[in-house]
């Protein structure tokens, strides 16, 4: 199937790299730190969520600011070989042009750059947790991206690997395109479900981006 936009926004964790063993090794010790058995913490859906809104529903306001600068110190602190590159990432990147995608993450600045640079990813434009009022499934995040792209937003394609990301696409007029990396097919709504980014291709021409997808 061939879809055809002017800009691609990435979701980053999931999508363009890894970074679960770090994420489930810092959030695993963080918890501990603040008391909570390992059993209740591992009911706690931690992908594709701003870690703001996680810590919201763990902990008393007094303690969320504390928490938060505690678990943004060990992810980045983490990211030496915590981070790597999921297949395709880096073929499809290298085959766009520049102010022509973006990333859209709900990790913060400090660590979505941190993640990035680890794995080697040059990025044109960020859109991160800091940026936002409302995350995802909010369609703000890549609203924003798009406007700072410059690019209607109808004429974006989203790549997203959690089921939020996608609400969030579709909200925001956008076609979408799934990867089964962290969710199962049945479990994504999305216009096109891959693998992975090494099912995709993308050609450059006058009129934009044909995007090419294989199951």
């Amino acid at each position: 199937m061939n879809l055809h936009a002017e800009a691609l926004l990435f979701d980053n964790d999931g999508t363009l790299v890894s970074s679960m063993e770090s994420v489930h090794r810092c959030w695993t010790r963080w918890a501990r730190e603040y008391g909570m058995a390992d059993e209740d913490f591992a009911r706690v859906e931690l992908h594709g969520r701003p870690a703001a809104e996680i810590i919201a529903e763990l902990l008393p306001a007094e303690a969320r600011p504390g928490a938060l600068a505690r678990i943004e110190a060990l992810e980045v602190g983490d990211v030496a070989g915590g981070v790597v590159l999921l297949p395709g990432t880096k073929d499809l990147l290298s085959a766009l042009p520049a102010g022509r995608w973006a990333v859209v993450t709900s990790a913060t600045r400090p660590l979505a750059e941190a993640r990035l640079r680890e794995a080697g990813i040059d990025f044109p434009e960020l859109v991160a947790a800091e940026d936002v009022t409302r995350g995802k499934p909010d369609p703000e995040p890549f609203l924003l991206a798009a406007r700072r792209l410059g690019v209607d937003p109808a004429r974006c394609v989203v790549f997203e690997d959690a089921p939020a990301g996608l609400a969030a696409g579709r909200a925001a007029g956008m076609r979408t395109v799934a990867l089964t990396t962290t969710h199962t097919a049945a479990e994504l709504d999305a216009d096109v479900v891959v693998r992975d980014l090494s099912a995709v291709s993308v050609q450059v021409g006058a009129g934009g981006l044909t995007i090419g997808t294989a199951g």
